[in-house]
This record gives C-alpha cells, structure tokens and sequence, in this order.
C-alpha cells in the first residue's frame, strides 16, 4: 500500500483553499486504499516529511512555498516523488512577467503590459483605463485590481503598510470578453469552460464560494476558438516546463475576429481541487471520476521533474 503525504496549508494568501483541496484529495486516496498523511505544511516541513518517510508527495499548496519551485526543490533534496511540475517549470510559472516572456517566445499569444513598483501605480494611471493591476507572483486572483474609466485614481490600496504581495506588480490592459479557461493532464488537454462570474470580477470569492460564479462546459464558443483554446494550454504547459496537470486562463475579445482575440493570461501548475475547483469539473467532462484524477497525480509524481 503506497504511503501518500498530502501537503496541504502553508502560510500564503491561498492557505484556506489549500486546506480544502488537500482533505478533497486526502478523502479520494483514503476511498481508494490508498495510506494517507495529512500534512499541514510549515516551516519544519522538511523534518516532518523525515519522520514519515512517505512513498509520495501529493502537492496540494497554492502560492508560495508549494508553487513557486522551493517546496519542489526540498523534495529533490529529500527523494520524495511529488506530483505536478518540477523546480524550474513552478519558479517560472509563479513569476507571471518572466512567464510571460517564455510564452511570447513560444508563440503564445500575451496581452501586453509592463512591471512597476507599487507606488507608482498607486500615484497616477499607468496604462489608459480599463486597465489591470495584478501581483507579479500571487494566484488565485488575490490582490488583483480592475481600474475601469469611472476610477479618477488608482487603487489605494497599494500603498497600505500592510499590503502583503509584493513591491513590484504587473500592470496590463483590460481585455473585454469571455473568460475561458482550459486544463491539460498527462499531455493532453481537457474541455474548456466558460467562467461567468456573478460579480463583476471573477475574484478569489466568486472561484471558491459556491455560487460566486457559473461555469460552462464546454464553453458556448465557435468550434475553431474552443480548438484554438486546446492547443494554446498545451503548448503553454510545453513552453513554461510544465509537468502533471495545469490550467492556463484565458479572455477572449470576440469583437477582434477570429482567434485573433484569444490571449492566455497565465499557467497555474497547482489548479485547485476543491468541491467547486475547474479541473475536476473538467476531467469528469473528460469521462475522469474525481478519485481517478487523484489516483492519476499519485502514480504520476516523480523526481526530476
């Protein structure tokens, strides 16, 4: 019987999604005979994970340590098989300007913009409105500002003492449209789905809270964009290093005609799997039960990765 740690928590923005995906996965392996440790991870995870001596890590963190290559690294070091992306893919991931760049090269297409110190943006409209203001390595929509026409100032809210993402943000325009978003496992990508958010921005509550959002599946689009959405995830988890499973987002401008519209704003290499998460929404669309997707990330872990 394969002794599976599921590391769960931390100390980020995203610790209480965490929480939830780890005791979803933690409840699948458990039903599916699997021998489980439930691991709320701090900063002595590392001798944690030495008493227990687990067969595999299945890495259920969202933010930094468990996203941004540190906790990928110290399971190297320690031999700990782990699931989703290795070191270098995570790092990259995680730091959304860089990423983007990589993206670019790779022909992915990008919305443009530009990183810059907090203040500054607080002091003046960096870009014409709408515009977006996003921390340069924070996921889940945390921290994110839509500045729209109607805002005379930007957001104070980065000048607060205890602002907690980062000194340096990244500013990029508003793209109207469809959120769409789209998973790849195994190589393969899943359907796509439609996000249509209950409120105006579909922020950290309306992904978690049920209700806070409506997802379509398979998105109500042409068949040439949902297609066109397919192959960019793929070739976005390609180009990032990309290992397991990911989920890349995406707007789609429909007024720009064509694919020509479709811009894919980021590679997340830790979706989240809670009861109201996309990717499990999408792999049972995939004919994928959730405990198979589950059982799929254990047997897939590795090192080297």
């Amino acid at each position: 019987m394969k002794h599976v740690a599921v590391l769960m928590g931390g100390w980020s923005a995203e610790r209480e999604v965490s929480l939830r995906s780890g005791k979803a996965c933690a409840d699948a392996l458990e039903r599916t005979g699997y021998r489980v440790s439930r691991v709320d991870v701090n900063p002595d995870i590392a001798a944690t994970l030495r008493a227990l001596q687990p067969d595999v890590a299945l890495n259920m963190l969202h933010g930094r340590p468990g996203e941004d290559g540190t906790l990928q690294g110290m399971l190297e070091v320690l031999g700990i098989p782990y699931s989703h992306s290795g070191v270098l893919a995570s790092a990259l991931a995680m730091q959304k300007e860089i990423a983007k760049t990589v993206l670019k090269a790779a022909g992915v297409p990008v919305p443009g913009g530009m990183v810059v110190s907090r203040k500054d943006a607080a002091q003046r409209h960096l870009l014409p409105t709408p515009y977006v203001i996003k921390p340069v390595a924070e996921g889940s929509s945390v921290g994110v500002f839509v500045v729209r026409e109607d805002h005379k100032h930007p957001p104070q809210e980065l000048t607060r003492p205890d602002w907690a993402f980062g000194d340096q943000i990244l500013v990029e325009p508003y793209i109207p449209g469809k959120e769409l978003t789209c998973a790849v496992m195994g190589g393969q990508a899943l359907g796509v789905i439609e996000i249509v958010p209950a409120v105006k921005f579909y922020d950290y509550e309306a992904k978690y809270a049920p209700g806070g959002s409506k997802h379509l599946l398979p998105a109500p689009i042409a068949e040439e964009i949902y297609r066109e959405v397919q192959r960019i995830a793929l070739a976005a988890h390609r180009a990032i290093g990309c290992r397991g499973v990911t989920r890349s987002d995406f707007r789609y401008d429909n007024g720009l005609g064509g694919t020509k519209g479709l811009f894919c704003l980021e590679v997340n290499t830790q979706p989240g799997m809670t009861e109201t998460s996309l990717v499990p929404e999408m792999a049972q669309h995939a004919g994928i039960s959730f405990d198979e997707l589950v059982r799929w990330m254990v047997e897939d872990a590795s090192l080297g990765r």
